[in-house]
């Protein structure tokens, strides 16, 4: 294994120039450079790197899907579908939430996007304003706070914690309301953290917020990775009604099509009729192919969906195990997704220890203050990848940590 020395003072600095450049609008500076990008930029500077750090699956598209895509190519398939998606996967869609959570779901409730990205990109950029206060979990993903800050909402953070396997408390939530509160962001199963909020927890989130007419707002991509034995508690089941909920989804985890880029909007027949709209002056319509492969992939077999969560769960298993057995590495037990997100002591800053377990081992993982404030001290570690790179990292990663004097 080779050591790879690497410049860390001044990455960066010239993207953050940028943004203060006055030709840019001042909203960009709510735009962080993303803590993930920056980890993986300097990896491909490195060889012999392995990579605990992507949050995609590693398994191929399966074929029947591949197949659609293609049959949609050869038939002709590339012009634009309607505003609101292909009629076709808007009813597949309607039909199989419809099933699967016992609710009336039409397809004047649906907007396909460009993949989840933009589904909550519309969702938050259309509601945030000036006087508007969002409640995000501290740590989540890195897309929704930056969102909300760009259109002059404000964030208000609430932590989640490592002893509690970062679950949310949802009385702290509720605390946390006030005359200003205009949305909840929720995401479970969570990135960067694995947890799955319980049924409860989602209830009394779904309750209160109804209650105070505040909008839900459930990022739900990785519904489907669910690694212990529990009903997926999804707030689109929980919901008395669609009229204060955003529920965004897309095809990326479930089915490894990240790259293909199909996400959608689940919300009252009001809320889509304007998020269309806006969605015209986005991306104009999500790809068309691709969207046949969705049909596909919705009505296909779903064999391979068991067969990729079977393996993250012995995957979990086995990340779960390793790091009880890595020094000054604390874990817990994510429920769902493939990430894990470990603390180091509570004086240590991931972020240093990160940067040098890459350039030291060639382990690339992503620190805690990526995806937040509360958690400067841990770091996530995703299990998307095989077995057999998970033990090669962690032989690197165990006694590497063992030399450490924290």
């Amino acid at each position: 294994m080779a050591v790879n020395p690497v410049d860390i003072d001044d990455m960066d600095l010239s993207e953050v120039e940028d943004l203060r450049d006055a030709t840019w609008h001042p909203s960009l500076r709510a735009i962080p450079v993303a803590g993930i990008r920056k980890m993986v930029n300097l990896a491909a500077k490195m060889d012999d790197v392995i990579h605990l750090s992507i949050g995609q699956p590693n398994f191929p598209t399966p074929r029947h899907i591949v197949e659609a895509y293609i049959e949609a190519l050869e038939a002709g398939q590339t012009g634009y579908t309607m505003d609101a998606g292909l009629p076709e996967l808007v009813d597949a869609l309607a039909e199989y939430y419809g099933k699967r959570y016992g609710r009336q779901i039409t397809g004047d409730n649906i907007l396909i996007t460009t993949g989840a990205t933009e589904a909550m990109y519309l969702a938050l950029t259309a509601t945030a304003a000036p006087g508007r206060q969002f409640l995000v979990t501290d740590p989540s993903f890195l897309l929704y706070a930056p969102l909300i800050r760009m259109n002059g909402g404000e964030v208000k953070l609430i932590p989640t914690r490592p002893e509690n396997g970062h679950q949310l408390d949802p009385q702290e939530l509720i605390d946390a309301m006030g005359m200003r509160t205009y949305g909840v962001v929720l995401n479970s199963p969570s990135n960067p953290t694995g947890t799955v909020y319980p049924r409860e927890t989602i209830e009394t989130i779904l309750e209160e917020c109804a209650y105070r007419d505040i909008y839900v707002f459930s990022d739900e991509v990785y519904d489907h990775l669910i690694l212990d034995d529990m009903e997926y508690p999804s707030v689109l089941r929980h919901a008395l009604d669609l009229d204060n909920i955003m529920v965004v989804s897309s095809f990326s985890k479930t089915y490894s099509m990240a790259g293909l880029r199909i996400g959608w909007v689940i919300a009252s027949q009001a809320a889509i009729k304007k998020l269309r709209r806006y969605h015209m002056f986005t991306t104009t319509v999500a790809n068309t192919p691709a969207q046949w492969a969705g049909i596909a992939a919705l009505k296909g077999p779903q064999d391979c969906v068991r067969d990729m969560v079977k393996e993250y769960a012995a995957r979990r298993d086995r990340v779960v195990h390793l790091v009880s057995e890595t020094p000054h590495l604390t874990g817990y037990w994510p429920q769902g997704a493939f990430y894990i997100f470990p603390s180091l002591p509570h004086n240590v800053n991931a972020n240093t220890v990160c940067l040098r377990m890459l350039r030291e081992t060639g382990v690339c993982t992503v620190p805690g203050d990526a995806f937040g404030e509360s958690c400067p001290n841990s770091l996530r570690i995703s299990y998307s990848t095989s077995m057999e790179s998970i033990e090669a990292a962690f032989e690197r990663i165990i006694p590497w940590l063992d030399r450490q004097k924290f």
